[in-house]
Order: C-alpha cells, then structure tokens, then sequence
C-alpha cells in the first residue's frame, strides 16, 4: 500500500491548472493514485453542442453494500490578475503555515485530504464491509452541465446505490468545525426584457417607455414578502443585479428595457410556484402599462434538505471530538453539486474553512488540513 500526505497531494493536484471547464491531466493524475489504493476508476467526459467537454471521475473501492460516497471538484475559478498573488497561483508554496495556491482552500486540498483518509483506513483494513467511492467533477465552478449532473444520470442508468454522500466544500465560515451543510436553499435567475414604443423625449404621448414600466415591476417584486424562513431555513430573498437600457442617444425614449434579479429560495417554494407568482405580476403591469414583457428563467437548483440521520449525528460527533467545536447544521451559503446528489442519496457537506476561496492568495491552514484527514478517517472508520 502507498504511503500519502495529504500537504504533498494537495501541491501535487493544485500544480494542474484546472480552470473550469479545462482538466490540464488533473483527473488521470488522481485516478492513478486512486488504482494504487485498489479503486477501479472511470473517467467520463460530457458534452453538448452549446458547451464545451468535461471530464469526470468515479471511482469505487469494493463491490458490496453500503457505499459510502465523498463528492468534490477538482475544476478552480481563474486567478484573477497574477501579480496580485504572492506566489504563482499554480506553483503552490507553504508560507506561515498556511498552503497558498488557487484551488488550496475550494477544494483541492479536501480532495487530497479523503484520498489520504481512505488510504489510511483500507491500510489498517484488509476488508471492508461495504463500498467507498469518489464523484470527482471538472465542472462545478462553471456551468455545472456536463459534471455531477450527468454522472448522477450515468450512475442511475447503471443502478448503483449510493447510501450515503459526503461533499467536501468548503463549509466552515471562520474556524474549522464550525458548520456542517444539511441542504442548501434554490437558486432562480429571471431575465426580464419589457418592450414598449421608441419614440422622440419631446412627444411622450407618442411613445411608451418601457423604463418606466420595469421599474414598478421591480419596485413590486422586491417588496414581495415570499415567507418568513423556517427552522431549517432563513427567509426567500430577491435581489435585482442588472438593469439595462442600451440607448445610444440622450433624445430617444427607448423600446427596451432589461432587468435581471436573482432568488434564493427555501423549501417552502419551488421553481415553478415563484415563476407563476411572477409571471402574474409581470402580466399585471405590463397590461396597465400597454406594454409587454419576455421573461428566460434559469434554475440553478431547487432547495432541498437532508433530515440528520444517525450517519449525521455520527459525523457531527467525530469534528466536535477532533475540534473541541460543535458543528452546527446549516443551510446557509450558495449552490452546490450536493443539489444534484441528493436525488440519488442523502447528503451532508462538510471541508474546510472557506474565508480565502476565489481570492487572491487563497489558502489552507496546515493544521486544517491534517485535522480535516483526522475527521475523514475516524468517518470511514465509525461508518464501517
């Protein structure tokens, strides 16, 4: 069995650059470590005519019930501007006892940390009672079509169960241990084009501004009251992020108007039910203002939670006992590939802490890192 560290694992998966959709040689790297401890590994690429490919990789250890799943992605945002950074972002470096390098803190180094964890584990276990396996996707922080989505479709075209999925993001605001992610509210981005009639600014009667008819359909869709949050959730909340009227000239009253909002919405709405509450109003005031309106509408996940189970209370235990803190079970924070997951088993987030992930510099502690490995394994060992 090969001995691993998961500092030299991190700096060896952090030197690919992975930005999304591009692999670099990532996913074959880490499935040949995956083949040394004993995985059989698949590498699957998607694709379609309006995106770009991507590969993925799953990878199983054991053949037998319950399998035990860890998701995470191997695919980083961009760098930003390089001379920003104090090091090279693909050249990763240990400075005051942090690892720096894009990818270090979301979420290569968690990554690293599992593979480490399993090794351990399967080296002090010559049989294990069940099945450990990786969903490893290079499409997270893009689009998120050709990634976990679709090796969530592959896998239930090839009737494998998954019992249980442990997502490594990033959960953890300041210290580590803090939170552990039980579900994760909706995402719904509307884009909103109203159309009325160009006309000149010195003869309004002969035209039909459509700046003033979005501007009460956003002023009324931000006063909406969607709910009041629940125990599990916070409150459904509406933010407006784009208001467009492209006129090239001051003496136009223009023919379009575009708005873009987003919501984040909890359990007690779905896509469809915040679309219809919407529409209506979109209907209402573009028919007072003898206007009319297009609305595109982009689900990026619907809100779902994962009731704890004994598994959660399980995992819950091991980072108290290894942090001294006791995670809470949260819902907070934005999308991620656990959205896709949960259709084909419960699951739970917990990483590290993710205070530098997509900045300048990002970075892990070391400590973090070798305690996270701690948890990981003592999960695999009390699962099992």
């Amino acid at each position: 069995m090969p001995t691993y560290n998961e500092i030299t694992l991190a700096k060896e998966l952090i030197k690919f650059p992975s930005i999304t959709p591009i692999d670099a040689g990532v996913m074959k790297f880490l499935a040949k470590k995956l083949t040394t401890i004993g995985f059989k590994c698949k590498i699957l690429e998607f694709k379609d005519k309006d995106s770009k490919p991507v590969k993925n990789l799953y990878a199983r250890l054991g053949n037998s019930q319950p399998n035990f799943m860890f998701a995470g992605h191997l695919d980083v945002v961009p760098p930003g501007n390089i001379k920003d950074w104090t090091i090279k972002p693909f050249s990763p470096a240990i400075k005051k006892n942090h690892l720096i390098g894009r990818g270090a803190n979301d979420m290569k180094s968690a990554i690293a940390s599992w593979v480490v964890a399993v090794n351990n584990f399967v080296s002090s276990n010559k049989e294990i009672k069940g099945s450990i396996s990786l969903l490893i996707t290079g499409d997270e922080e893009g689009i998120a079509i050709n990634g976990t989505k679709k090796v969530v479709d592959y896998l239930k075209k090839k009737k494998e169960k998954i019992d249980f999925c442990l997502v490594g993001e990033p959960t953890n605001p300041n210290k580590l241990g803090e939170m552990i992610k039980i579900g994760r509210r909706g995402s719904i981005t509307g884009e909103l084009t109203v159309i009325g009639t160009q006309g000149h600014v010195a003869y309004p009667h002969r035209a039909n501004n459509p700046s003033n008819t979005i501007i009460k359909i956003l002023d009324e869709i931000k006063k909406i009251k969607f709910d009041k949050g629940t125990k599990d959730f916070q409150p459904t909340n509406l933010e407006i992020t784009k208001i467009n009227i492209n006129n090239t000239a001051d003496n136009i009253i223009p023919s379009i108007a575009k708005a873009t909002f987003n919501i984040r919405f909890n359990n007690k709405h779905t896509s469809s039910s915040l679309k219809n509450k919407l529409n209506k109003i979109f209907k209402k005031v573009t028919k007072k203002n003898k206007s009319h309106f297009k609305i595109k509408y982009r689900v990026s996940g619907e809100a779902f939670l994962t009731k704890p189970n004994k598994t959660t209370y399980m995992i819950q235990n091991i980072i108290k006992k290894i942090t001294k803190i006791q995670p809470k079970l949260s819902t907070t924070g934005g999308t991620s590939d656990a959205r896709f997951i949960r259709k084909i088993a419960p699951c739970l987030e917990f990483g590290l802490v993710g205070k530098t992930m997509h900045k300048i510099d990002e970075a892990v502690s070391i400590s973090d890192l070798k305690k996270l490995t701690k948890i990981y394994t003592e999960i695999l060992k009390n699962y099992f």
